[in-house]
C-alpha cells in the first residue's frame, strides 16, 4: 500500500493497535493478518494490546456466530459492531480495552521507576 512508508512514524511508541475490517469481504480477512503481524507482532505488542472489531454495515445480515478466524487471529480480542442494533455494547467495550491499556502503561511505568530506583 501506498502508506507503508509511514507506518513505523504511526507505530513509534504505540501502545494499542485496533484492527476494524468487514466481515463479509474475503479480503479483508487476508489483510488482517497483515496488520497484525505488521503492526502488533513485529513491534512487538501483546496480544491484549490488539482489539478486532468485526462491523457490519447497516442493513447486512449480521451473522456474529459463524466468524471463525484462523490462529493466530483466534487468540485476539474480537467484537462485532453494530451500530444500528447495539451503539452502547461496542462502547463499553472500547471503555474496557482502553481501561487494559491504560493499566498495561501504567504497570510498565512504575516498573521503569523501581528499575531507576534499585
Amino acid at each position: 500500500s501506498r502508506f507503508e512508508t509511514c507506518w513505523p512514524a504511526l507505530m513509534k511508541d504505540s501502545h494499542g493497535v485496533i484492527i476494524i475490517f468487514n466481515p463479509e469481504l474475503p479480503s479483508h480477512l487476508k489483510e488482517i493478518e497483515m496488520w497484525y503481524s505488521c503492526f502488533v507482532q513485529q513491534q512487538p505488542l501483546l496480544d491484549s494490546q490488539c482489539l478486532l472489531v468485526a462491523h457490519h454495515k447497516p442493513g447486512s445480515a449480521a451473522d456474529t456466530e459463524n466468524l471463525s478466524l484462523a490462529y493466530p487471529l483466534n487468540k485476539l480480542k474480537l467484537i462485532h459492531s453494530n451500530l444500528e442494533e447495539d451503539p452502547e455494547d461496542v462502547r463499553m467495550e472500547f471503555m474496557k480495552y482502553f481501561k487494559s491499556i491504560i493499566t498495561l502503561i501504567n504497570e510498565s511505568r512504575e516498573r521503569e521507576e523501581m528499575s531507576i530506583i534499585s
